[in-house]
C-alpha cells in the first residue's frame, strides 16, 4: 500500500481543490453542475470557514481530497462530521489513499468529540459502496435525502 501525506488545505490550494471538485463531478456524470469558482471556494472555505479540506499527496502531487464539515445529532447530543466529498484520482485508486483519508477523518471525529461520521454515495457507484462496506460502514436504507436548491429554495425563502 502506497503512503500518502495528509494535510489540511490552505488558501493557496484553492486551484487544486477546484480541479479535484471538477474531476469528481466528471466521475459522477455531473460536470455541467459545477458552478464553484476559485473566488467562491476561497471565501467559503478560508474566510467564512464553512468546511475543511484534507489533501492526500504522494510523489509530489495531490492524489485525492476529502471535504467535510460539522453536523449535529440531536439524538446523540453531539456534533458529527459530514463528508461532502471523498475523491481519489482514478489512476491512483487501490493504493490506500481513500482509506487513509477516511481513517484521518475518523481520528478527527474522535479528537473533536463527534458521535458519527456520515456521507452520501450514489446508488450506482458500486466500487465505492463495496469500499465503504469493507470498512464497516452501514448503509442507511431507511433515510432518503431531500434537497431544495436554486429556484425552489428561493421560492420557499420568499414565500409570504
Amino acid at each position: 500500500m502506497a503512503q500518502a501525506q495528509l494535510r489540511f488545505a490552505t488558501e493557496d490550494d484553492v486551484p487544486v481543490i477546484l480541479d479535484l471538485i471538477k474531476k469528481l463531478a466528471e466521475y459522477e456524470k455531473a460536470a455541467d453542475q459545477v458552478v464553484a469558482t476559485e473566488e467562491l471556494l476561497r471565501e467559503t472555505l478560508f474566510v467564512q470557514r464553512h468546511a475543511e479540506v484534507l489533501l492526500a499527496e504522494a510523489d509530489c502531487k495531490t492524489v485525492g481530497f476529502a471535504l467535510f464539515f460539522h453536523s449535529y445529532s440531536t439524538w446523540l447530543g453531539r456534533p458529527g462530521i459530514f463528508l461532502e466529498d471523498l475523491f481519489v484520482l482514478p489512476d491512483e485508486r487501490g493504493k490506500g489513499y481513500g482509506k487513509s483519508l477516511l481513517r484521518r477523518l475518523a481520528q478527527i471525529a474522535m479528537e473533536r468529540g463527534c458521535g458519527r461520521l456520515e456521507w452520501n454515495c450514489l446508488d450506482w457507484n458500486q466500487p465505492s459502496i463495496d469500499f465503504y462496506r469493507s470498512l464497516g460502514a452501514a448503509q442507511m436504507d431507511c433515510w432518503t435525502t431531500y434537497r431544495l436548491e436554486g429556484d425552489t429554495l428561493e421560492a420557499l425563502a420568499n414565500e409570504a
